[in-house]
């Protein structure tokens, strides 16, 4: 039912440019995690209901869904993406450098935890905040990114469902993985229960999070 779901609703979607197909493909042979339609769809429509001046993506992987935002933004709007991992920021720059002309992306090549407390620190502010990053430590980062959120921005939360094992008792997954199941569960504990935050948990593809800061 899922897969016939998502193949008619393709049918309504807007197309993507040539370059993001060439890159989602591109992942997909190489097994690179990258944002799927259905959470582009959820994506694209916060930011222009929001209209944000600045995004703040942590989880760069090789750039395709800070590329996929970009389309969407107005013209004077800024992404600043984080990602530590050498091999995939290498990619991403080099995907910036064909389809980035006029640098509306800029690249923090650090660790995701280290690089958003110096954005607080410098009294940065995002108006959508993409969280698509080591999953263990959501629950260590969301004090800091609520500080870093403009009221009524959004900070939406990809792969929620950690490949749907989240939903299953600690001990049906394996032990290497229990501690991102447990942290992802305190997440959506932590964002369901924030009293700043109006959040909305959607079973999307592997599940997204959407918190609006009151």
């Amino acid at each position: 039912m899922e897969e016939r779901i998502d193949v008619f609703l393709e049918l309504f979607r807007e197309p993507l440019p040539d370059h993001l197909v060439e890159i989602e493909a591109y992942a997909r042979e190489n097994n690179v995690p990258v944002i799927g339609r259905g959470t582009g769809d959820i994506i694209r429509y916060y930011l222009r209901s929001v209209a944000p001046e600045n995004v703040l993506e942590i989880g760069t992987a090789i750039g395709y869904s800070a590329l996929f935002m970009r389309e969407y933004l107005s013209v004077n709007a800024h992404i600043t993406t984080i990602e530590k991992i050498e091999s995939r920021y290498t990619l991403a720059e080099n995907n910036f450098k064909k389809y980035d002309k006029d640098n509306k992306i800029t690249l923090i090549k650090e660790d995701a935890g280290d690089a958003i407390e110096k954005l607080r620190d410098n009294g940065n502010k995002y108006g959508v905040i993409f969280l698509d990053a080591a999953k263990g430590q959501y629950p260590a980062y969301l004090p800091v990114l609520v500080d870093l959120l403009e009221t009524g921005g959004v900070i939406i939360t990809d792969n929620i469902f950690h490949n749907g094992a989240v939903i299953n008792s600690r001990y049906a997954v394996t032990q290497r993985d229990r501690t991102i199941h447990d942290r992802l569960r305190e997440y959506m504990k932590d964002i369901s229960e924030h009293e700043g935050l109006n959040t909305l948990i959607l079973p999307v593809e592997d599940g997204v999070a959407i918190c609006q800061k009151k």
